[in-house]
């Protein structure tokens, strides 16, 4: 079955799904993710302390910052092995972008403890940036340190026990720290079409010391671009594992599922359909293996590599999961159906900073731009 076919000739990658279905085996995502709907909860936090402990959440931070130093292979692995487990903790959006953030800032005593913060688990901040239809939209820091405006799509919100703020002071962009929970600060919860929490957070007037300004100027903006790339490119690779794994299950019910006599694996219409959905599969891994390739290598394909990657991961997951439900007959749209789960989180992660079309109309760009 399709996976992200990359070299390990030390058998780290191994290794590294093994630890995952390992987890897997003992935290079953499909239960978790329907009890944390059900409790209205945007976090599972044993589950996140138990990656912590993996050392999964500090993966691709750098050692001086409290991370393990791991490169883009085993990113990749990881989170296609979470895509495929359907363990659905944000990891993208409150380890890797956090992550990648401050590694782009100057090590100061605040980023370290920020860094080592996440990658322990002891910290969970997500970073606010986007308005409700996911564009790049700063709050307003004014010359006497008070905060203003509403950032949307926060994952982990509730959670939260501080917050990285993308603002502007006249025309400086500024990276914030602020703690959760403080006065004129307001929380605002809705459910996610795959259970996950999204929230909107409103700040009115809060003051900002000095001290909680992690840096400014053009650092930030290049900081986050970068941010944004690594992230896109982890949600690229739950996406080619989730929609890898859709594909094993619906293999899987209709060699067992008989109609006529027969299972309908063995149904002319059904093998085309399902050779779609495997081609679907074996795109999104290599897109993703391709992207791997050029970010290791850097330089200007890889920014490229990553839209490619999380356009065709995203349409692919998507694609599959749909396919599936389908060929999984009237079952597959209830809810007790784990197939059913992988489509919502599927839509869910292709949402997720940026649409497939959003991806290539910015490929496009990049590539006028060489």
């Amino acid at each position: 079955m399709p996976l992200i076919m990359l070299d390990d000739p030390e058998n780290t990658l191994a290794m590294l799904r093994e630890s995952v279905a390992v987890m897997a085996a003992r935290n079953d995502g499909a239960a978790i993710l329907r009890r944390r709907r059900s409790a209205g909860t945007d976090m599972d936090l044993k589950v996140w302390r138990d990656m912590a402990q993996a050392g999964w959440l500090g993966l691709a931070l750098p050692e001086e910052l409290g991370g393990a130093g791991q490169g883009m292979a085993e990113l990749a692995v990881l989170a296609e092995s979470l895509g495929r487990a359907l363990l659905t903790e944000p990891f993208a959006m409150l380890s890797v972008f956090p992550g990648a953030l401050l590694s782009g800032l100057e090590r100061s005593d605040a980023v370290r403890d920020l860094a080592a913060g996440i990658a322990s688990g002891e910290q969970i901040v997500p970073v606010l940036w986007q308005d409700a239809r996911g564009r790049c939209q700063p709050l307003s820091l004014s010359s006497g340190g008070l905060l203003e405006g509403e950032a949307h799509l926060v994952s982990g919100a509730a959670s939260a026990t501080g917050f990285l703020v993308l603002a502007r002071q006249g025309d400086t962009p500024v990276l914030l720290r602020v703690a959760a929970g403080g006065e004129g600060m307001r929380v605002h919860q809705r459910p996610g079409i795959d259970a996950a929490t999204l929230s909107g957070v409103a700040f009115q007037g809060v003051n900002v010391a000095e001290g909680d300004v992690i840096a400014r100027g053009a650092v930030v903006d290049a900081a986050f671009a970068s941010a944004i790339r690594l992230t896109r490119f982890a949600l690229a690779a739950e996406l080619a594992g989730n929609g890898a794994r859709a594909l094993e299950m619906t293999v899987a019910f209709t060699k067992e599922r008989v109609q006529f006599g027969k299972a309908i694996a063995s149904f002319q219409a059904i093998q085309h359909r399902l050779v779609d959905m495997w081609a679907d599969a074996e795109f999104a891994c290599a897109a993703v293996a391709n992207a791997v390739e050029a970010l290791q290598q850097g330089g200007n394909g890889a920014a490229m590599a990553v839209l490619a990657a999380k356009a065709r991961a995203g349409d692919g997951a998507t694609t599959i999961t749909r396919r599936a439900v389908h060929l999984h007959g009237a079952m597959g749209f209830t809810d007790q159906c784990d197939i059913g789960l992988y489509l919502k989180r599927a839509i869910a992660l292709n949402a997720t900073l940026g649409q497939p079309e959003e991806m290539r109309l910015a490929f496009l760009d990049a590539e006028s731009a060489t």
